[in-house]
């Protein structure tokens, strides 16, 4: 089992910065991919970005390109997402997620998720 924990959530005006932070507990070793997805009122979740944790490879959502970066510290077991040049359409509840081995881009394919944190952008 693995448990995750996001932080980092909050309101913003249009054009600025938060940084999401998703920590990993419990069963860590071995390959994981970690993703992070959103999902606004009245919409599906969607992916937002996702890494796999041994090769550093990323994913990030046409929507988010240039904008959110995703990284991760294995050593703090903790992926992050740098989200910039906010937008009010990025206003959703914003989920960590966990799987082992590669990255998909399915909400579906992931088996852990955290609880979820609030991130309201302004105009």
């Amino acid at each position: 089992q693995v448990q995750l924990v996001e932080s980092g959530g909050g309101k913003v005006q249009a054009g600025g910065s938060l940084r999401l932070s998703c920590a990993a507990s419990g069963r860590t070793s071995g390959t994981y991919s970690m993703g992070w997805f959103r999902q606004a009122p009245g919409k599906e979740r969607e992916i937002v970005a996702a890494i796999n944790l041994s090769s550093g490879y990323t994913h990030d959502a046409q929507s988010v390109k240039g904008r959110f970066t995703i990284s991760r510290d294995n050593a703090k077991n903790t992926v992050y997402l740098q989200m910039n040049s906010l937008k009010p359409e990025d206003t959703a509840v914003y989920y960590c997620a966990a799987k082992t081995g590669a990255v998909v881009l399915r909400a579906s394919g992931y088996d852990y998720w955290g609880q979820g944190t609030q991130v309201t952008v302004s105009s």
